[in-house]
């Protein structure tokens, strides 16, 4: 800082300070007092919980306020945990901060439905702004994390692994982020994002939700979409599940679908999963889009997808259960190798407006798909040209 010109400049710089309460430097420039900053830490240390081993999340969560951050120490904390207040966070010190089940199981509607954390809100009142992170939800009877009629959630450096269910489900909320999360052995998806799971209707509009960085392994599904719009999948990590992405649609309007599939890796979904009520049984299917419009799968490393559902390939087209097509879908841009029965795939022929454009395969099914070359390139190919 430059010493001040005169001892008239000390002077007036120092009335200033008695006036606004603070110190001034040359120039103008006010600078806190040591009084202004100890308040100041202090308001911040007034905003954070503390929640040591042994002790409840859930109390520190129902005495909190919208925009303070609930920090959870390392430890195994026994209980469900229900969110309604917005603006919250909780916050754990990593993957060793564990929640699980309690051994009652009826503390709280969360724990009742056999859930790990609740985000719960309506269509008149969403919990705005929640933020999960660096935790770890583990053995739960249904979800790890449910969150439904939320606005803003952000889900971040989460481990969500065991869980009968699924890892991840978020329903009827917008402009979610899920990023650098591990979802592991969970018994359906590692995340699933719907417009919602009992009943029927359009696809939600997600406002820009976004699904990155995420780490997904021996799950059901790596990542799952019902019936949503907007999403961006960007840069994830799926291996080892008996599919890799799934994007489901179905007659209802607006479609699903309008959604990017950019930059993952998929390999490996070799896992066998049984038929369900709606899809048959899963095995080596790297990315499936049925009953969706308007989707783009691009820049991605598609491999070793292997299996004899009839949904197995690198990346698939299939008609849905309901008996909607797929439209207007782009597949380009993508490497598929190495996938089987094959690299790319469109089982369903009355489909409209799918097109296969610049792909680095191996193998196609049929041999000539809608807008590619008509032959197919061979390993040391760089790509499937449109055709003229």
């Amino acid at each position: 800082m430059k010493l001040c010109r005169s001892r008239r400049a000390v002077v007036a710089a120092a009335a200033t300070a008695t006036i606004v309460g603070g110190a001034v430097a040359c120039g103008g420039e006010s600078q806190p007092t040591a009084s202004q900053s100890a308040a100041s830490q202090s308001a911040d240390a007034q905003k954070k919980i503390s929640v040591r081993a042994g002790e409840s999340i859930q109390s520190a969560v129902d005495r909190a306020e919208p925009g303070q951050v609930i920090d959870i120490a390392a430890g195994t904390y026994h209980e469900s945990v229900q969110i309604s207040t917005p603006r919250l966070t909780l916050r754990g010190a990593g993957a060793g901060t564990v929640i699980s089940p309690s051994a009652k199981g009826d503390e709280n509607a969360c724990a009742k439905a056999g859930k790990g954390i609740c985000v719960s809100g309506t269509a008149q009142k969403k919990p705005s702004d929640v933020t999960l992170e660096s935790l770890t939800v583990a053995g739960f009877k249904k979800a790890g994390i449910h969150a439904t009629g939320a606005d803003g959630l952000q889900v971040l450096r989460v481990t969500a692994r065991d869980n009968k269910v699924q890892g991840i489900l978020v329903e009827k909320s917008v402009r979610t982020v899920f990023r650098d999360n591990t979802a592991r052995n969970n018994a359906d998806s590692g995340i699933f994002l719907a417009n919602s799971m009992d009943t029927e209707g359009g696809a939600l509009d997600t406002k820009g939700a976004v699904i990155e960085g995420n780490k997904l392994s021996e799950n059901r599904i790596g990542v799952g979409l019902r019936r949503v719009r907007g999403v961006k999948v960007e840069n994830n990590q799926i291996t080892g599940n008996c599919g890799g992405v799934f994007v489901v649609g179905d007659e209802g309007v607006p479609r699903g679908g309008a959604l990017t599939v950019t930059h993952n890796t998929v390999t490996g979904n070799n896992k066998y999963c049984a038929a369900s009520a709606r899809l048959p049984f899963i095995q080596g299917t790297g990315i499936l889009l049925t009953g969706v419009e308007k989707t783009v799968v691009t820049n991605n490393d598609v491999r070793d997808n292997s299996g004899k559902s009839p949904m197995s390939g690198g990346i698939v087209l299939f008609g849905s259960v309901v008996g909607t097509s797929n439209s207007d879908n782009s597949i380009r841009d993508n490497v598929a190798r190495g996938n089987k029965p094959a690299d790319l795939a469109n089982r369903d022929l009355k489909g409209k407006g799918n097109t296969f454009v610049n792909n680095t395969m191996e193998t196609t099914e049929p041999k000539q798909l809608p807008n590619s070359s008509p032959s197919v390139a061979p390993s040391t190919a760089p790509s499937v040209a449109p055709s003229s």
